[in-house]
């Protein structure tokens, strides 16, 4: 059902794109530019990042099919991935899925406009986004269903953009452990759409018999 469809899509979305984290590093890595600038930078990392999650999305199955891998395989290695991903939301560890690393934060600090790297890639853009929108676009069963996860990653992104434009509000009402909580909530939906991804791509492979 696209409605399904949909929700499925934009809660994995939410997650892997990192709504909720990016406030509190945007917030960081902006705190000496004017409110021009970080308005600035949030249009421009999210319009980069919608192209290169469009472009896995919409040329998905033609990527698989260059490196010949199944619907099943892409599946189970999404969920798997999707998974660790959860783990380390749940358990507040910070890792490169859905953020930088902290040589990437490091050296995004000495620049002057982070709206390709880090905002776009990989803070937006990462390799958790890019592998959950190949997932959904791919295993979408009609039209509807394709457009459907289409519109969830635009609604998150308009979301991602609406956050980062009152990133420092947010970071001072909610604080680090406001974030933390409404993190780990999210990364204990994501684990178990991750374990459904995995169940999913087993069971299409065959392997059961």
């Amino acid at each position: 059902m696209p409605t399904e469809t949909f929700f499925v899509a934009f809660a994995t979305l939410f997650a892997t794109v990192g709504v909720t984290d990016i406030a509190f590093i945007f917030a960081a890595l902006t705190k000496d530019n004017t409110a021009a600038e970080r308005r600035t930078f949030a249009t421009r990392g999210v319009l980069i990042a919608a192209g290169i999650l469009l472009f896995f999305g919409i040329l998905g199955n033609g990527i698989l099919d260059i490196f010949g891998i199944t619907i099943p395989a892409l599946r189970t290695a999404g969920g798997v991935l999707l998974l660790l991903i959860a783990i380390d939301m749940v358990f507040a560890r910070h890792s490169g899925g859905t953020g930088t690393t902290s040589e990437e934060e490091a050296e995004s600090r000495g620049r002057e406009d982070i709206s390709v790297f880090p905002l776009a890639m990989p803070l937006l853009a990462g390799p958790g986004a890019i592998s959950a929108t190949i997932l959904l676009t791919t295993g979408a069963d009609s039209d509807l269903e394709f457009w459907a996860v289409l519109l969830a990653l635009v609604l998150v992104l308009a979301l991602a953009w609406l956050t980062l434009l009152v990133a420092i509000p947010i970071q001072r009402l909610l604080g680090l452990t406001g974030l933390s909580v409404v993190s780990r909530v999210v990364g204990i939906l994501l684990a178990a759409l991750a374990v459904q991804f995995v169940f999913d791509g087993v069971q299409a492979s065959g392997l059961l018999g």
